[in-house]
């Protein structure tokens, strides 16, 4: 088994900024503390290359950010300071959905404990997001032969914008998006299959969108699943407007792990979004994804 961290590099964000950058080393540590996962299958994640990034993005916004040159309105907009540490940990992540995909090709289940960049565009970002690891991850799939077709599941409670532009006139690859009808972002673009949910929807309104998601994703007959397992729909969470709980969020875990296991199609995930506080309620819901996949793929 192999599975992916980025945190190596740690983002350095001004006191009292919003975004929950502790999060990744304390899952990691979180996972090895409870035997979810062995220290031994946890391996750093590569870089990804300009080129590789460059499978889906404008050359330009890429050497800007490279360079630390890009202009402070597309720096605000995506939400961090730019730093040298900031460009090593935006190539890990993307470098590592990249590796946590092969990996899941070849194991059925792999991962990043981190990623799920869905927010990124073609020439800008936004929503803590730079470049868009999962569409980089399909492309260079697809462009390496090493698959035909590529499902997107994306479960963050925030519609996975950048996903459905950059990837919505490929054939070879389908985006489904479960996401709160009215939070960000407030433009949306149409995936192949967007669900939009109400605010405070609950665990069982929830389970039954997805129930009737599978399906679907299962019908496009893909090669992997890129599995976007976002917990900000968790209740205490402070960006999400959904009302799931825990059990509720392990359960979609297990439907989804179960089903695509069942078929035989592996899955690669990233964690996506937890804004909880406190950002343990995060961290715990992201242990449960862990625990969702020991417990159907008996690592």
């Amino acid at each position: 088994m192999k599975f992916y961290y980025p945190d190596t590099f740690n983002i350095p964000l001004p006191e009292k900024h919003r975004f929950p950058g502790d999060k990744y080393g304390k899952l990691r540590e979180a996972l090895i503390r409870e035997k979810l996962l062995k220290s031994e299958w946890l391996f750093e994640s590569p870089l990804a290359t300009p080129e590789e990034i460059g499978l889906v993005h404008n050359k330009e916004y890429i050497q800007d950010f490279f360079n630390g040159t890009l202009k402070s309105q597309k720096m605000k907009r995506i939400g961090f300071p730019w730093s040298h540490f900031l460009v090593k940990r935006t190539q890990a992540t993307i470098g590592g959905a990249i590796a946590s995909a092969r990996s899941a090709l070849d194991n059925g289940i792999s991962g990043q404990l981190a990623g799920g960049t869905h927010h990124a565009h073609y020439d800008y970002g936004m929503g803590y997001c730079i470049f868009n690891d999962f569409a980089v991850a399909s492309i260079k799939l697809l462009a390496e032969g090493l698959v035909d077709r590529v499902a997107i599941l994306d479960l963050d409670v925030h519609q996975g914008d950048g996903n459905a532009s950059l990837l919505r006139n490929n054939p070879n690859v389908f985006v489904a998006s479960l996401h709160g009808e009215k939070n960000f972002p407030f433009r949306k673009y149409e995936s192949d299959l967007d669900v939009p949910l109400p605010d405070h929807c609950n665990d069982e309104q929830y389970l039954q969108a997805l129930s009737e998601t599978l399906p679907r994703l299962a019908a496009f007959h893909p090669d992997i699943v890129l599995y976007q397992a976002g917990v900000d729909g968790l209740k205490t969470d402070k960006l999400g407007r959904l009302d799931l709980s825990f059990e509720g969020l392990k359960k979609r875990d297990e439907m989804v792990f179960s089903y695509f296991h069942r078929l035989g199609i592996p899955i690669s995930m990233g964690i996506g979004g937890g804004y909880s506080n406190p950002i343990d309620d995060s961290v715990e819901a992201y242990v449960n994804t862990y625990r969702a996949a020991k417990e159907v793929y008996k690592f």
